[in-house]
């Protein structure tokens, strides 16, 4: 375990997770110039110590109840990790978040691979935990869907979409008559590919359903609802008026468009979206780019910084 993370952190992947950060804050500092970097400034200033803090502890209950989820899609999947290397290796993951092709979270599959998760087991819970995170930030947008009626119909296709999914999911037997069908008629790589996809959504199938679904759903929405409530916060702060319904559609909204957008932490589609909105609602464009800049370090930023110290520090091996 520990010779490979020795490998990872020297290989190129680890270098192209600092140069890809280095990028990354370089537009973000473009993009707060854009925006006025005095406005920036002033606007850190007013939410001060006690509100930076305040958006980073309720951040940190973000990442605390899914891994409280994550552990029990791990325990369907037939695994119980020792908690504190779980979360050693679910946070490490975040590290990479900011990775092209949104795979950098899957990072943890290699760590857990040590720990007798095969990798189809690993990719299932990191499917189903991002399935569940599209999930409950469709219904929290949900709840500011008459804030701005304009979103109604992406946000009901979209959740049309999720049930076919889940439908799917929990069709086992027509799922292994594809893969057998897979393994006799296709030539073999073909065949292989098929054969890992159909497992790993048969693993992911555990994991939706019931009552694991309800659970997962609720921990989702309690989650990313703080973060919600952490930019209502900032809001505040800032002197806008936004009520806590439109923060918490605005934030919600952007999240979901920076996910379909396939970029590397949603870069550039949730900034695009949660500044549109915001001017829409009648905030000051450079309140709403200190507001936005604001709310990704808290949440994504400080995701990525958590994860890189995760991916220093030691294995943790069960006591007894």
């Amino acid at each position: 375990m520990a010779d490979q993370q020795h490998a990872i952190l020297g290989g190129w992947r680890f270098r192209a997770l600092l140069l890809v950060v280095l990028l990354s804050a370089a537009g973000y500092l473009g993009f707060s110039l854009w925006g006025g970097w005095r406005d920036v400034v002033e606007a850190i200033a007013r939410v001060g110590l006690v509100g930076t803090a305040i958006a980073l502890a309720l951040s940190l209950a973000n990442y605390g109840l899914r891994f409280v989820r994550w552990q029990k899609f791990l325990a369907l999947l037939g695994h119980r990790v020792y908690w504190p290397e779980s979360l050693r290796i679910y946070i490490a993951g975040f590290g990479f978040t900011i990775l092209p092709v949104k795979v950098g979270e899957t990072i943890r599959s290699v760590f857990l691979k040590q720990h007798g998760v095969s990798y189809p087991e690993s990719l299932a819970a990191y499917f189903s935990e991002h399935l569940s995170n599209f999930i409950s930030m469709l219904l929290l947008a949900a709840v500011g869907l008459w804030v701005y009626p304009q979103a109604q119909l992406p946000v009901m296709v979209l959740s049309a979409l999720i049930l076919v999914g889940l439908f799917v999911l929990q069709q086992t037997a027509w799922l292994q008559a594809i893969e057998r069908i897979a393994q006799y008629r296709l030539p073999a790589r073909l065949a292989r590919f098929l054969t890992h996809s159909i497992e790993i959504v048969l693993h992911s199938g555990r994991c939706f359903r019931l009552p694991m679904l309800l659970q997962g759903i609720a921990l989702g929405v309690v989650a990313w609802g703080a973060e919600g409530v952490a930019f209502y916060y900032i809001m505040q702060l800032l002197g806008s008026d936004l009520s806590l319904q439109t923060a918490l559609f605005i934030y919600a909204f952007s999240m979901l468009v920076g996910a379909l957008s396939f970029l590397p932490g949603g870069l550039g589609g949730v900034e695009a979206s949660m500044l549109a909105l915001l001017v829409l609602n009648g905030v000051a464009q450079p309140q709403a780019v200190a507001a936005t800049v604001l709310i990704r370090l808290a949440t994504l930023w400080f995701a990525v910084a958590l994860g890189i110290v995760a991916l220093t520090m030691p294995a943790r091996k069960e006591e007894g």
